[in-house]
């Protein structure tokens, strides 16, 4: 018997009781809502995704070993879920995918990954997949700049909104300059590189591996650097991804955690892995590699000090607005909660 039917004889019934048709026709009504309201909380909701998006970068070595490796979609396939791979070339792409949703998980420095919270980007920083040197102030080889201070006036190279460039600003900063004392030149980080090595700037704030490739292979210098200033590598997933599938994200990281022990388990296939993605020479991977730590991927408050301290240079700088309450998006965006459920299964 059909719905129609169904509210066509009680609306009869109701007729023949000999109550008012006003008050037949609200009785009605109250019906029908009353089984649509019953209808949907029986319905089976949605709790897992058709398709999660991830990205795979050059500079996060862990994501090309769960690429290479398949085991997400090994784990996801029992439920039909597919996975997609987006390749990020920094972590202001990584940012832009994830704003635009056309990335669910997105690889990014801490920093940067401030900076795109700090502008309206709705993401969650859930995992360190390395703690890595990768950025440093490179020149070429036969250049006479030899301190940060030598930088002044000088045409400099870096991507906006990633960590190379939040790392140049950090440094003008603590030699009493800013980015209005250099000539900035916004090229991404394959292109800096390209453009140190031909001349068109004098300076470039380098990004593993293109800063390996162009240290190894051209003989560029890298003038300035201090470990402090890098931010971790952090894996952030859009807010509402996370809120509307818990279990994935979990999964996803579950995935993550298992190619990160493994790359500590097996450093020559790691270093061939990276060398084949990324198209590298066995000694600018293994480069890159010696100065990338994998050891550790709790998120939390070592994270939270170097975001914090690199945010008030970019206060200072303009990147971010004056009125923004950093120490408050950093409490934001810092979410151990997944990783700690992964770790202690």
């Amino acid at each position: 018997m059909t719905m129609r039917t169904r509210n066509k004889r009680r609306f009869n019934l109701l007729k023949t009781l000999s109550l008012p048709r006003w008050l037949a026709t609200f009785a009605l009504i109250l019906y029908v809502g009353f089984l649509s309201s019953c209808n949907q909380s029986t319905s089976p909701k949605l709790d897992r995704p058709q398709t999660i998006r991830l990205d795979y970068a050059y500079y996060n070595p862990v994501s090309l070993v769960l690429k290479e490796k398949g085991w997400l979609e090994e784990d996801l396939a029992k439920e039909n879920i597919k996975v997609e791979w987006v390749l990020s070339q920094g972590s202001n792409k990584a940012l832009e995918f994830l704003n635009g949703r056309s990335l669910d998980f997105g690889s990014t420095a801490g920093a940067a990954a401030l900076i795109g919270k700090a502008n309206g980007n709705p993401i969650k920083s859930i995992y360190v997949y390395s703690k890595p040197e990768w950025t440093a102030l490179v020149t070429g080889a036969k250049s006479d700049i030899k301190t940060v201070a030598d930088l002044k006036g000088k045409r400099v190279a870096a991507t906006r909104g990633t960590d190379p460039y939040i790392f140049l600003l950090r440094s003008l900063d603590q030699f009493g300059l800013s980015e209005k004392d250099i000539e900035l030149i916004p090229l991404q980080h394959a292109d800096g590189r390209a453009a140190l090595e031909k001349g068109d700037v004098q300076a470039w704030a380098g990004l593993d591996p293109n800063m390996a490739k162009t240290e190894l292979e051209s003989g560029s210098r890298l003038f300035f650097r201090e470990p402090k200033f890098n931010s971790y590598g952090v894996l952030n997933v859009r807010e509402e991804f996370a809120n509307q599938y818990p279990n994935s994200v979990n999964r996803v990281l579950t995935a993550y955690e298992r190619a990160r022990q493994w790359s500590l388990q097996n450093t020559s296939e790691l270093r061939q892995i990276l060398a084949k993605e990324a198209k590298l020479s066995d000694a600018v991977a293994a480069k890159q590699l010696e100065r990338t730590d994998l050891s550790n991927a709790q998120i939390g408050a070592a994270q939270k000090e170097v975001i914090l301290a690199a945010g008030g240079v970019l206060k200072k700088s303009g990147v971010i607005k004056d009125t923004i309450d950093v120490n408050q998006v950093v409490a934001s965006l810092i979410d151990p909660q997944f990783i700690e459920k992964v770790a202690s299964k």
